[in-house]
């Protein structure tokens, strides 16, 4: 009788043990869509065996849970490489939208930049034209006009330069709250995985927070370091902690030099965060290195063309006789930054254009073909003008051609993982259709047992006699 009821017992604990694994088995197909899910494996584990005059017998199996399919070392991976994708990814936005300043429109100057290589080229041409005939009121106009031409395309670069610095200001500043309220998110769910599996996989609370760390990997810089009972500590990759024991640390802006600084526990992370990452970081170093490197080119070239300018038709004699006293053709620039945005005409009247050399009279042109040769000399940074700015807008075009191709290689790095990872962790109905099937028949057979052992009790309370079991 002891040995029916011990048959009894195990039936039971398989019946229920079928029954908590084919649970498992309808929540991943359930959850087949569910962004972040990670298929969960259910676990049998064998009970104690019962010992009966030195021999061993077996007790049956209980279903201790369900084990997430997830490997760590693989999501942390994922995590780096999109962390190096989403910075090159805003990085490269950046650099596209400010190459694109610099890309002729057939030859014509656009409400921006312009084509600012065929300004310069204009602008010494009419001091060569006015060098054929100094006196002539047309060709004094037309060195006008292209100058106002040539100071309107650099000076609109420059507006439009520092404009995209103002919107990738913002964008970064943007950034701040997303990153708190995921941080938040993540230690919250830090303190539950905790409290509830400290030992063990927590399921979709784990799901939980890998889609959060993912989203902040995409956002900023970050490494993270397992702790004790199941925890996790995350800080920026310049080692500033984010979140630690269940509790987060927020991200702080302030304005320095007229743009936004992050800071963490009073200290100013800014270049740190620049460097780590996600972003944020593409969106400051485009915002702290390259559009200040592009304005640094462009203020150079404006400061030398103008000061060079002035300097020669200061040195001349124009066509109302004054000598060494003509005036500024452009505005005057006391120093090289800001200077394609101050970059104007301030001459109104062609007679002043220095076309004479000094002391010479009002028909002389030697000053005019000095000042067309500057065009020729390298008067921008030991390069002529026209070539300073060639080689500027080909190293500006080197540089996003750099970024386009780390950009490239980490998407695809990213993509590679993910596939990986999808091929572990996302729910694979076949499999599931495969293991609900398994654990029906398996289901089945601990009834048709249980459904035996019911009739074999029957007969024997009835003696042996036959007897008929509902």
């Amino acid at each position: 009788m002891g040995t029916i009821s011990a048959a009894f017992s195990i039936m039971t604990q398989a019946l229920d043990a079928d029954q908590a694994a084919l649970n498992v088995v309808a929540n991943n197909v359930a959850n087949a869509n569910t962004p972040g899910y990670t298929t969960e494996t259910p676990n049998f584990q064998q009970n104690q065996p019962l010992v009966v005059g030195g021999v061993s017998y077996g007790d049956g199996v209980t279903q201790t849970g369900a084990t997430s399919a997830r490997d760590r070392v693989l999501t942390e991976r994922l995590n780096q490489q999109q962390q190096l994708a989403s910075s090159t990814g805003s990085r490269l936005t950046a650099l596209n939208t400010a190459q694109a300043l610099f890309t002729p429109d057939s030859g014509s100057s656009s409400a921006t930049a312009g084509d600012i290589s065929s300004d310069l080229t204009g602008f010494f041409n009419s001091f060569s034209s006015l060098e054929a005939n100094p006196t002539d009121n047309s060709l004094r106009e037309e060195v006008l006009s292209s100058a106002s031409t040539l100071a309107a395309d650099v000076s609109n670069a420059a507006a439009s330069l520092n404009a995209q610095r103002s919107a990738l200001d913002q964008d970064a500043s943007g950034v701040t709250s997303q990153v708190n309220s995921l941080t938040s998110a993540i230690a919250q769910l830090d303190q539950q995985i905790q409290s509830a599996s400290p030992d063990a996989d927590a399921g979709t609370l784990e799901d939980q927070r890998q889609q959060d760390l993912s989203q902040l990997s995409q956002l900023i810089g970050i490494n993270q370091i397992t702790t004790e009972n199941n925890g996790i500590s995350v800080t920026t990759t310049a080692g500033q902690p984010l979140i630690s024991e269940g509790q987060s640390f927020q991200l702080t802006t302030g304005t320095v030099n007229g743009v936004t600084h992050f800071f963490a526990g009073g200290a100013d992370i800014t270049a740190g965060l620049a460097s780590g990452g996600g972003e944020l970081g593409g969106y400051l170093t485009a915002r702290d290195q390259d559009i200040p490197g592009v304005l640094g080119s462009l203020d150079q070239l404006a400061y030398s063309v103008s000061t060079q300018v002035n300097a020669l038709n200061n040195a001349g004699t124009d066509l109302d006789g004054d000598n060494g006293n003509a005036g500024n053709i452009f505005a005057g620039q006391a120093q090289v930054a800001g200077s394609a945005a101050g970059m104007s005409v301030v001459m109104t009247d062609p007679n002043h254009i220095a076309a004479a050399g000094a002391g010479q009279g009002t028909g002389d042109n030697s000053n005019a073909a000095a000042m067309a040769a500057l065009g020729n000399q390298t008067i921008v940074n030991g390069e002529t003008p026209t070539d300073y700015y060639a080689n500027f807008v080909s190293e500006l075009g080197a540089t996003v051609s750099n970024v386009q191709t780390e950009n490239t290689a980490a998407t695809a790095s990213v993509t590679q993982l993910q596939t990986q990872n999808n091929a572990l962790s996302s729910v694979n109905l076949n499999d599931e259709a495969s293991a609900m099937s398994t654990l029906e028949r398996s289901y089945q057979a601990a009834s048709q047992v249980f459904t035996m052992l019911n009739t074999l009790m029957a007969s024997v309370l009835n003696l042996g006699e036959q007897s008929t079991v509902s």
